[in-house]
């Protein structure tokens, strides 16, 4: 029981510091606090995170009574979400999620800098999410096992609050060039992420077998 116990917790903490993918979201954060002073860049950390957590938190409550109140099955939701996912991949591998962040204004409140586009959809994006809804489905999850699932998003989150601290430091290391690489590589694997989960809605859709 036990270890059943540790398997899931660990498979639910990778999964969700997976999806949420703070590698890639490093360059729009550098991009969208670009010359603000040290205290300012780490407010945006917060209100970003803060925001992506309530947002999440939101799905993981009443995700699903949402969907079955507007009579929309997961499938759909899985693959319109997918969708969601994999243009904001394609947007990452082609550069244009950074360009827009850079080209938020001077006069920029700090708050409004940390929700478009760094927490949705940088951290609560579709994939974000579908994965909530999905790890704490109210057919076969507890209230317990749900409460769990919550804590470890907020690790996860507390984790890339912690990554976001240290993102100048990765951005001395690496450089421009080198983290729009990482930005484009991990672009990619959400797009790849992106058309596996299109595939598998596509087949859940039209009752394919596997």
């Amino acid at each position: 029981m036990t270890t059943t116990f540790t398997h899931t917790l660990v498979y639910e903490l990778v999964t969700l510091f997976v999806i949420l993918d703070p590698v890639s979201t490093i360059p729009v954060f550098l991009a969208a606090t670009f010359g603000l002073p040290r205290n300012d860049l780490l407010k945006v950390a917060v209100y970003a995170v803060s925001v992506s957590f309530g947002v999440l938190l939101v799905f993981i409550v009443g995700g699903q009574f949402l969907l079955g109140a507007l009579h929309i099955p997961m499938p759909s939701f899985q693959l319109a979400g997918s969708l969601v996912l994999l243009l904001f991949g394609l947007k990452l591998v082609l550069g244009k999620v950074t360009e827009e962040a850079a080209a938020i204004p001077a006069g920029t409140s700090l708050f409004e800098r940390a929700i478009y586009p760094l927490a949705i959809p940088g951290i609560a994006g579709p994939g974000a999410m579908l994965t909530v809804v999905l790890l704490t489905d109210n057919n076969t999850r507890t209230v317990k096992e749900q409460a769990i699932t919550t804590g470890e998003l907020a690790v996860c989150l507390a984790i890339l609050l912690g990554i976001y601290a240290l993102a100048s430091l990765l951005y001395r290391m690496l450089g421009r060039g080198g983290i729009e690489i990482v930005s484009r590589v991990f672009g990619l694997i959400v797009a790849s992420i992106a058309v596996n989960n299109l595939i598998i809605a596509i087949k859940l859709s039209f009752d394919l077998t596997p």
